[in-house]
């Protein structure tokens, strides 16, 4: 039986995962980030190790006893832990002082190099998880008018150049103007401060990195932002074509629909 360990950050993309896995025969080995992963992934697991995102000696002598050979990363990380003041252990420092810089690309870097050096591959959690990965089209019964479709292509072509300088994934426009781009807060906080500046009738657009490691940093979408976007008054999404996740697309694209949300795949 294949042994994987799963690195689980927040939402349920991780117990998806997992699922998914032992269903195709995998025993599954969880490594929750308890600051992040929800309390139900433990049970999506063969067996299921809680521990600090700092932990990383702990990690490594887990990983050992574990016979781990293949890894998966799924689920958030709320990027502001790098400022935390939770104490790290020495070989986290280590990584941190040995990364070029601390962006994600930086830390994912250094770590998957880490992962090596112990026999671990890392590998793409897409491949268990194809159901989720949207295809090109308009997802919704609801189809975007003529001046949201220009903010759709405007807002991708800004999303794209973030994006590529690694400062975040997601703009909010409003007739053709950018009212927030995220940086370390998440897609969220980004449409939060959106409509504290522009009110109701904004777009989001979420893209990947032009070089995304799919193995540790797929882009997610899921039904919680659909209903933030309600919620605030949005109306289209523009997300990217085979390089994100769209979870629980039924309950995602019916969400939409009820609120008049346009959900569009370029």
């Amino acid at each position: 039986m294949e042994r994987i360990g799963l690195i689980a950050g927040g939402g349920e993309l991780p117990i998806f995962f997992a699922n998914e896995a032992r269903k195709r025969g995998a025993k599954i080995i969880g490594f929750a980030i308890k600051e992040m992963a929800l309390p139900e992934f433990d049970k999506a697991c063969d067996r299921c190790h809680r521990l600090s995102i700092w932990q990383v000696k702990k990690f490594i002598f887990l990983l050992l006893a574990e016979r781990i050979k293949k890894i998966a990363m799924l689920g958030k990380v709320d990027k502001s832990v790098i400022y935390s003041r939770t104490e790290k252990d020495e070989e986290a420092v280590k990584i941190l002082e040995g990364s070029s810089d601390r962006s994600d690309y930086g830390l994912l870097d250094k770590i998957t190099k880490e992962f090596s050096k112990l026999g671990i591959e890392v590998i793409n959690g897409m491949e268990y998880l194809s159901d989720l990965v949207p295809e090109k089209g308009i997802l919704t019964k609801n189809f975007p008018t003529d001046s949201e479709y220009e903010d759709i292509n405007f807002g991708v072509r800004i999303a794209r150049e973030i994006a590529r300088l690694d400062i975040g994934q997601t703009v909010v426009v409003k007739n053709k103007a950018v009212v927030t781009v995220e940086a370390m807060e998440g897609t969220d906080d980004t449409i939060n401060r959106a409509a504290d500046i522009c009110g109701n009738g904004f777009t989001v657009a979420k893209v990947s990195r032009p070089k995304q490691d799919m193995r540790w940093d797929v882009p997610v979408v899921g039904p919680s932002t659909i209903e933030l976007i309600a919620v605030k008054g949005g109306k289209a999404l523009a997300i990217e074509e085979k390089r994100m996740f769209l979870v629980d697309k039924e309950s995602s694209i019916r969400i939409a629909d009820q609120n008049g949300i346009s959900i569009v795949a370029v």
